[in-house]
């Protein structure tokens, strides 16, 4: 049986991401599309031969709907998750879970109450390179010594090999005037945005930090956070968020424990490559280099959404990692606003 599913919001990553994944997930099927502009709303639908839903409340009040993907911007995730809830429909809300702590908190008292399934769209986390690079983490190199995690968004290059990958986007100019002004705080914006996936990726690779420290760099608009989370083994993890770089995309790990070493690759999400990802053995003095088939991350997070909702199957991620990574983003913004100081997660 397929689950009837509803999209909440018709922008970039609905129509680049969600959408096609929903097309070629056997396990869902799209229902009805909404977003409060018409233009959006309606040209979205007839492009995927589906209802434009008239309102978020006719949306949500459609029986043949049992979950939703919310793809809106952070700071309406609380109000349309909330309603989507207080409906009886299953939740995967784009990361961040929301925009604070409190309203993750929020959001969290909400789905426990509720007894429904509220996933967050961390779909890195279903990327089967670093589903292996994680397991290996935890099963053979034994504790981490060090670690280190970058994520690097490039500049001009982006738009280029956007353009390659995405269908034609249905663009509202007003809703992106709009936007626009939202993201003023560039710097706020982007640790939020790209933050939210770093932290959450070290929490899956390497555990829940103790404490962490960070500094942040800006030149001309660009912005680059650097800094150290200490595990709960004692080791050490470096991490980097910078948006944006001159070059290439690079985003990756290199992860030493007492056995062994796991390097990981992680390409630009768009081409839905899976992550390249290498494990040393010391003990055999072996590398291992798995190939990876079966490598679309949206339509994998779509799977196993799927799979919590049919079966009771564990959320991943679910409303408690978001709070989490929340508090994790809380943590990095106090650190650099005193300095570079040691917060405490």
């Amino acid at each position: 049986m397929t689950i009837g599913v509803g999209v909440i919001g018709a922008g970039r990553i609905a129509q680049s991401a969600h959408l096609p994944a929903i097309a070629k997930c056997p396990h869902v099927r799209l229902v009805a599309v909404y977003d409060p502009s018409q233009e959006l709303c309606t040209g979205v639908a007839q492009r995927h031969q589906t209802t434009p839903a008239a309102s978020l409340e006719q949306l949500l009040a459609d029986p043949s709907i049992e979950a939703v993907v919310v793809a809106v911007p952070d700071r309406l995730h609380l109000p349309i998750a909330s309603a989507a809830l207080r409906a009886g429909k299953h939740v995967l809300v784009e990361k961040p879970l929301a925009s604070t702590v409190e309203e993750c908190l929020e959001l969290q008292a909400r789905a426990d109450e509720a007894g429904i399934v509220l996933q967050v769209g961390a779909m890195k986390r279903h990327d089967p390179g670093v589903r292996y690079a994680a397991e290996a983490v935890r099963e053979r190199i034994g504790r981490v010594l060090s670690a280190r995690i970058w994520y690097r968004v490039m500049s001009s290059l982006r738009s280029a090999v956007e353009a390659t990958y995405f269908p034609p986007m249905i663009v509202d100019e007003q809703v992106r005037a709009s936007e626009a002004a939202f993201k003023a705080d560039r710097a706020s914006y982007l640790l939020a945005t790209h933050g939210a996936h770093v932290l959450d990726g070290l929490r899956f690779l390497l555990g829940e930090p103790i404490e962490v420290c960070a500094r942040r760099a800006s030149i001309a608009g660009d912005h680059s956070w650097h800094g150290i989370a200490c595990l709960a083994d004692g080791g050490l993890a470096g991490f980097e968020i910078t948006a944006s770089v001159h070059g290439e995309w690079s985003e990756g790990a290199e992860i030493c424990g007492e056995r062994g070493t796991v390097r990981l690759r992680t390409h630009f999400p768009v081409t839905l490559r899976p992550s390249d990802v290498e494990v040393f053995d010391e003990a055999t003095s072996r590398i291992e280099r798995p190939v990876f088939a079966d490598s679309n991350p949206y339509r994998l997070q779509l799977d196993a959404f799927a799979r919590s909702i049919r079966d009771g199957a564990p959320v991943e991620p679910d409303a408690a990692d978001g709070l989490a990574v929340m508090r994790l983003l809380r943590a990095v913004g106090r650190s650099v606003d005193s300095g570079g100081a040691w917060v405490t997660t």
